[in-house]
C-alpha cells in the first residue's frame, strides 16, 4: 500500500459518508423511512442490496480457503441454500410484502395471539438482534482483521492498547455506523449498490492480473492435474477431497433448506421484501439476488481460489491466498481499489446488520414493551442508539473467533430446527406460537449440546439431522398439546396475507375471501426455478473452465426450465394471480 492506494481508499470512504449525509433527511423523516425505506424500494436496488449483504469481506476469503482445502465441490456448503432462496421467490416474497409489517418478527403477533405470541416475539427479537446478529458481524470483523494483518497496515496503531488490527476494524465500523445511523435503510441500500459493483470488480481484477501467470484457464487445469489436484475441479462432491460424505451432502440438500431458520426468507431479505414498492417488485428482487449471488459472483471467487492453490500451495491459512494474490499481482492504485472493494464488502454487510438489528430493538422490544406511544423522532433516536450498542457487542465477538469457515458452520448448526415451523405457519392454521418457540429453543439447545466434547468428531451432516429431527420431536408434541390460535387471530392473518393451499379452508369460508396464491403452481415454479438456477450456475462455471460440452448441456437444461416457468406463469395469469 503506497500513497496512491491510500488516496483511493480514502476517496471511497469519503464517498460513502457523503451518500449517508445525502440520504440523511430522507432516512430520518419517519420510522417507516428509517427502517423500511418508506416501502418504496425498486426491485433492482432491493435485489442488489440483498446480494451485497451476503457478500462480506469474509466470503471471498472463505471460498478461497474452501477451494484450497476441498475443491469446487466444497462450495455445496453454501450452494445448498439456493434451494431455500429460490423457493422464497415463489412461496414467500409476495406474502411478506402483503403483510404490511415493519420486521419479520412483528409477524409473530399477526399470526399468533395472546401471551405466547408476545413471549415468542420478545425472545426472538432479543436472540436475533443481539447474539445471532453480533456473532454474524463479529466474524465479518474477523475477516477484515485477516485482511489488515495480511496487508500489514496496522503498524502505526501499535501504541494503542489491545489488538491494533481490531482498532482499524472498529474505526471502519464507526464510519458504517455514521451513514447507517444517519440515513437508515435508504442509505444502506444506496451504498450497497455501489459496494456490490466495487466488490465484484475487485474480484475480477485479481483474476485478470493473476490468471496469465498460471497459463490461463488451460494452464490452470493442466497444472492442477499434474500436481494430483485434478479432483479440485469437480462440481459434485463424489471424491474424498470435498470432505462431504454422502450423509452431509444429503443433509445439505435434503434437510438444510427446510430446517434452517431462514427457510421462509430470513430477516435481512425480508426487510427488503417489505420495503419494496410492490409485491411484484419483491419477487423480482428475489430473482435478481439469486442470479447475482449464485451465478455471477461465484466463479471469480472460485478461480481465485484455484490460482492461489497453485501459486501458494503451502499456506498455513489458505483463506489469505486471495490477499496474497492482491499483494503480488496488483499494481499501485488498483491495489487500493481492491482494498476498497474489501472495505465495500465488509461495510455492505455490517450496515445491513446494524439497521436490521436496530429495527428489532425498536419495533419488537422498545415499542412493544417499553414505550408503545413513542413518536417517529423518538423511534429513530432509539434506533440510532441501538445501532451503537450492536456495533460495540459485535466488536467484542470478533475477539473470540479465528476461523471463518468454522464460525459459518456453527451459525448454520445453531440456526437449524425452526425452519419447518416457519414454513408451515404460512400454510397451516394449526401451527401455534408454542410450536415455533419450542422449535427455536430446542434447535439451538440441541446444536449447542452437539458441540460438547462428548460428541467431538460428529459429522456435520449428522449434527444437522440430529438437530432438525430432534427439535421436531419436541415442537410437534408441543403444538398438539397446546391450544390452537383463536379463530379471530387466524381469520385476521388470512385476511391480511391470503396464502394458498388447503390449510386455510375454514378461514376462506369464514372470511369469504379467495387466496391470492396458487400454492400448487408456486411449488412447481419453485422446483423449475431450482433447476434453472443450478443449470445456470454449472453452465456458467463450465464455460469459465472451458468445459464446453457440459456448458451446453447445462444451458440446455436452463432453457427447458425457463420454458416450464413461463408456462406456469401463464397458469397463474389464468386465475388472476400472476
Amino acid at each position: 500500500m503506497i500513497t496512491v492506494d491510500w488516496l483511493v481508499v480514502g476517496a471511497y470512504l469519503a464517498g460513502t459518508l457523503l451518500v449517508g449525509i445525502w440520504f440523511s433527511r430522507r432516512g430520518a423523516k419517519s420510522f417507516a423511512d428509517f427502517f423500511v425505506g418508506g416501502r418504496a424500494l425498486p426491485w433492482w436496488l432491493a435485489g442488489t442490496s440483498m446480494a451485497a449483504t451476503t457478500f462480506s469481506v469474509d466470503t471471498p476469503l472463505y471460498v478461497t480457503g474452501l477451494v484450497a482445502r476441498r475443491g469446487i465441490a466444497g462450495n455445496w456448503e453454501w450452494w445448498a441454500f439456493a434451494i431455500t432462496h429460490v423457493l422464497m421467490i415463489y412461496l414467500f416474497a409476495r406474502l411478506w410484502r402483503r403483510a404490511e409489517i415493519y420486521t419479520d418478527i412483528e409477524l409473530t403477533e399477526l399470526r399468533y395471539g395472546g401471551r405466547p405470541a408476545a413471549l415468542l416475539r420478545g425472545v426472538r427479537a432479543f436472540i436475533f438482534a443481539v447474539p445471532i446478529n453480533c456473532i454474524g458481524m463479529g466474524y465479518a470483523m474477523l475477516a477484515m482483521r485477516k485482511v489488515i494483518e495480511a496487508l500489514d497496515i496496522a503498524g502505526p496503531l501499535g501504541a494503542l492498547p489491545g489488538e491494533p488490527r481490531l482498532w482499524i476494524v472498529f474505526g471502519i465500523s464507526v464510519i458504517v455506523l455514521v451513514y447507517a445511523g444517519l440515513a437508515g435503510l435508504w442509505g444502506v441500500v444506496a451504498t450497497d449498490f455501489v459496494q456490490f459493483v466495487l466488490a465484484l470488480l475487485g474480484a475480477l481484477l485479481v483474476v485478470g492480473f493473476a490468471l496469465p501467470d498460471v497459463g490461463g484457464i488451460g494452464g490452470l487445469k493442466i497444472t492442477l492435474v499434474e500436481r494430483g489436484l485434478g479432483d479440485r475441479l469437480d462440481f459434485m462432491p463424489w471424491s474424498d477431497v470435498a470432505q462431504l460424505s454422502m450423509t452431509t451432502f444429503l443433509a445439505y440438500i435434503g434437510i438444510q433448506w427446510w430446517a434452517f431458520r431462514n427457510s421462509d426468507g430470513g430477516g435481512q431479505f425480508i426487510q427488503r421484501f417489505i420495503s419494496s414498492k410492490t409485491e411484484r417488485d419483491a419477487q423480482k428482487a428475489a430473482w435478481l439476488f439469486n442470479i447475482l449471488h449464485y451465478v455471477v459472483r461465484t466463479w471469480p471467487w472460485i478461480v481465485v481460489g484455484l490460482i492461489a492453490l497453485i501459486l501458494y500451495p503451502g499456506l498455513a491459512d489458505p483463506e489469505i491466498g486471495y490477499i496474497e494474490l492482491m499483494l503480488d499481482y496488483l499494481p499501485a492504485g488498483l491495489l487500493g481499489l481492491v482494498v476498497a472493494s474489501f472495505l465495500a464488502a465488509f461495510m455492505s454487510t455490517v450496515s445491513t446488520q446494524i439497521n436490521w438489528g436496530a429495527s428489532y430493538v425498536v419495533n419488537d422490544l422498545y415499542l412493544r414493551w417499553a414505550h408503545p406511544e413513542a413518536g417517529d423522532t423518538e423511534r429513530v433516536l432509539v434506533g440510532r442508539l441501538a445501532s451503537v450498542v450492536i456495533v460495540g457487542l459485535a466488536g467484542v465477538a470478533a475477539f473470540f473467533a479465528d476461523d471463518i469457515g468454522t464460525v459459518f458452520r456453527f451459525m448454520i448448526a445453531i440456526g437449524t430446527g425452526p425452519g419447518a415451523v416457519l414454513i408451515l405457519r404460512w400454510f397451516w392454521w394449526r401451527v401455534n406460537a408454542w410450536a415455533e418457540l419450542a422449535a427455536m429453543l430446542a434447535g439451538m439447545g440441541i446444536a449447542l449440546l452437539s458441540y460438547l466434547p462428548t460428541f467431538e468428531g460428529m459429522e456435520f451432516g449428522v449434527r444437522l439431522a440430529v438437530t432438525a429431527f430432534g427439535s421436531a420431536a419436541i415442537w410437534i408434541p408441543a403444538m398438539f398439546l397446546t391450544r390452537p390460535e383463536s379463530e379471530e387471530t387466524l381469520a385476521e392473518f388470512y385476511r391480511r396475507t391470503r396464502p394458498g393451499g388447503p390449510g386455510w379452508r375454514r378461514q376462506r369460508e369464514r372470511t369469504g375471501l379467495e387466496p391470492l396464491q396458487n400454492l400448487g403452481s408456486d411449488v412447481a415454479s419453485g422446483i423449475a426455478g431450482i433447476v434453472l438456477l443450478f443449470a445456470l450456475l454449472f453452465g456458467v462455471g463450465s464455460a469459465v473452465l472451458a468445459d464446453w460440452r457440459n456448458a451446453l448441456l447445462a444451458l440446455a437444461a436452463a432453457a427447458a426450465a425457463s420454458v416450464v416457468l413461463r408456462w406456469l406463469k401463464g397458469v397463474r395469469s389464468d386465475v388472476g394471480l400472476a
